[in-house]
């Protein structure tokens, strides 16, 4: 697993200080938002740029730009779905306390979350405290790949700080005690007035077994238990799956009663992103006991090679069994797909089919799911525009609509796909199940 992450390497040094320069084209976007027949549009609050200190005075302009794009939205006819964290982190509270790795964090988070209830919950009646908590602890603290960069050998590389046997866990604690703690302020003091609701994210991996064989089915179900359990049975029923407990034993934090009370139930509903399927061998006869980090305790090699390839594979049904799993294993909870999409190299080109088939098979299996009785309310294709991309830079691209980073206006392009989502937004393409072949469209 770790040799395929690391294969995708960082943003190469590229940042996000201007991007696609939303703060100035914002108006610009959500008529290109418009054009496309969106319903509604996803997007992250910045807390470095609200708050910069992490706490205290709120930033001006920050507040009247995301004042200004909420009405812009608004005004359009769209829905705003509104992330208050998205992998960023004001620098201060890293340097003060360590960020995530440290309880101080629920307090300022809660404070940050209420800031945007008070300023914005008029207008916004979908929140999602956290963007995938899970692949952000193991990108971040047990391979070292991306912000903060922290892990420790044999797991990560260039990695001066960290410990990736205990920090992961420590960090998804914390940000499931976040979590929490901002769904009580919620419902206490703003949900009878806003009427909004509160959501968690999780990166959706689902897992298959390599083969047939007893070893590598139970294998997958292990990791689906790791990666998808680690958020979902604390949420849904206040505790870590035992199989994690057993494997990290006193690396895992522990839930007191009231914490352990106040997680369970605290999610009207889960932010999914999905992008592919990875196959799993067991080899729980061959990892050392005494070096253990999250891949280790599956004990299982994870196949990511489709993570590092330039496109996704198109394999909808493992979208359409993890929307299964969620519903037989959580309970059936509401479930928005937050993000799903294709990627492709960043080389200029509007002809974007991979990305057609890809989103047309996924949608697909996304109605086929809610057939067989999955409570999956929304779907998010990612993304609107090509971005900076946190394990690519600028050299992936995810958008329907292409911008020209070499043209100081930074112009947006459609490329097919806009047009192809856009027909099938306004009824002029239509899909049944994942199954459907993909006609050829003259645009």
């Amino acid at each position: 697993m770790e040799a395929a992450m690391l294969a995708l390497g960082f943003s190469g040094g590229a940042n996000g200080d201007i991007a696609c320069d939303l703060y100035h084209k914002y108006k610009e976007d959500v008529q290109l938002m418009a054009e496309t027949g969106l319903e509604a549009y996803r997007f992250s609050i910045s807390w470095s740029r609200l708050i910069p200190g992490g706490r205290g005075p709120v930033n001006p302009k920050g507040l009247q730009f995301y004042n200004n794009y909420i009405d812009e939205l608004i005004s359009q006819g769209i829905q705003p779905h509104v992330t208050l964290l998205h992998s960023d982190l004001p620098q201060v509270l890293e340097d003060e306390y360590g960020g995530w790795l440290s309880r101080k964090i629920v307090k300022d988070f809660t404070a940050y979350a209420e800031v945007c209830f008070k300023e914005f919950g008029d207008r916004v009646l979908y929140w999602t405290t956290i963007n995938e908590a899970n692949v952000f602890a193991i990108g971040g603290y047990d391979h070292g790949i991306i912000p903060p960069g922290r892990c420790s050998p044999p797991f990560g590389v260039n990695c001066s700080r960290g410990n990736s046997s205990t920090e992961p866990y420590i960090v998804v604690h914390n940000m499931l005690l976040a979590h929490s703690s901002t769904m009580k302020l919620y419902r206490r003091n703003y949900k009878s007035i806003q009427h909004g609701f509160v959501g968690f994210s999780i990166y959706g991996f689902w897992f298959v077994p390599y083969t047939h064989s007893v070893d590598d089915v139970n294998a997958a179900q292990r990791a689906n238990e790791f990666y998808t359990g680690w958020i979902m049975n604390p949420l849904i029923f206040g505790d870590y799956p035992s199989v994690m407990k057993k494997a990290a034993g006193t690396r895992i934090p522990t839930f007191s009663k009231y914490e352990a009370k106040l997680v369970k139930g605290s999610v009207d509903f889960i932010g999914v992103n999905h992008y592919t399927t990875a196959s799993v061998k067991d080899r729980s006869s061959s990892i050392q006991k005494n070096t253990r980090d999250f891949g280790a305790d599956i004990e299982a090699d994870i196949s990511l090679e489709a993570l590092a390839a330039d496109q996704y594979p198109v394999i909808p049904s493992g979208l359409y069994e993890f929307l299964d799993y969620l519903k037989e294993a959580y309970g059936n909870p509401p479930i928005y797909i937050q993000e799903n999409g294709q990627k492709t190299r960043r080389n200029g080109t509007l002809n974007d089919t991979a990305r057609i088939e890809y989103l047309h098979a996924y949608i697909g299996s996304v109605l086929d799911a809610v057939r067989n009785g999955s409570d999956t309310r929304g779907y998010f294709a990612w993304s609107l525009l090509d971005g900076l991309e946190l394990l690519g830079g600028y050299g992936l691209s995810y958008g329907l609509y292409y911008v020209d980073l070499d043209d100081k206006e930074l112009t947006r392009y459609p490329k097919l796909s806009a047009y192809w989502y856009a027909n099938f937004l306004k009824g002029k393409t239509s899909i049944t199940s994942a199954e459907d072949k993909l006609p050829i469209y003259n645009l």
